[in-house]
């Protein structure tokens, strides 16, 4: 999420790929960048076929992330395409690591209720839990309220970085109670190391905490530039 970019498998088209690595100028790829978010919106928004709507939320699952990335992810945050851009990728967040979300939205749900009645997620949802709501917030945004869509991506980011955050001061916590108690040379060595890997692991837990905070401020701000009609 945020800047960070994701792996990308090898599923675009060649030709696609030298064209737009051999010379399209930015302006013209930022051009088309806005005409086909702008052109798949507006076309599930006036369709009412099943199968075009089941197509374009599985657009990266069926296609790859490639063309997506290529089009979209250089996209500025407060634009049609970048904001759709974030929206595809927490839909593969959630339908991908759906096991790591449902525990940790366990643990930041009873500290951020507010953005749980917004994203419209149980208090402890299941795996499957996850993944419908990933659909549903995706489905949402191309099929109902864009905005509504936006804000319920933005309350789930919310709990997302309070699990982060606590559970990382859970782990620092114990890190804490460790370095404390007595030990011999050996078990004070093995501590280190341990010590060493929990520290990565909490550094990590934090840049992710950080990286969707400021996700969770784009969706608000694509929120209320779509109200006011200024989301392009």
């Amino acid at each position: 999420m945020g800047s960070s970019r994701p792996a990308r498998p090898a599923q675009l088209d060649p030709a696609l790929v030298n064209q737009i690595a051999g010379g399209v100028d930015p302006e013209r790829l930022s051009d088309l960048a806005h005409t086909t978010a702008a052109s798949l919106l507006d076309r599930v928004h006036h369709t009412e076929d099943p199968q075009v709507v089941s197509r374009v939320l599985t657009l990266v699952d069926v296609e790859g992330v490639d063309l997506v990335a290529e089009l979209w992810s250089h996209a500025e945050p407060d634009s049609l395409p970048g904001i759709l851009w974030r929206l595809y990728m927490l839909r593969t967040w959630m339908t991908r690591d759906r096991e790591s979300i449902s525990r940790l939205w366990r643990v930041g749900e009873p500290v951020a209720t507010a953005a749980s009645a917004i994203a419209g997620v149980d208090q402890a949802p299941t795996e499957d839990d996850i993944a419908r709501t990933a659909d549903s917030i995706l489905s949402g945004a191309f099929m109902g309220d864009f905005a509504v869509a936006l804000e319920r991506a933005g309350a789930f980011c919310d709990v997302m970085v309070a699990g982060l955050a606590t559970e990382a001061k859970r782990r620092n916590a114990r890190l804490s109670e460790g370095a404390s108690s007595p030990a011999g040379a050996d078990s004070s060595t093995v501590a280190s190391t341990e010590g060493h890997v929990q520290r990565a692991a909490i550094a990590r837990m934090l840049h992710h905490a950080a990286s969707l905070r400021q996700t969770a401020a784009d969706f608000r701000h694509g929120a209320a530039l779509w109200r006011r009609d200024k989301l392009e």
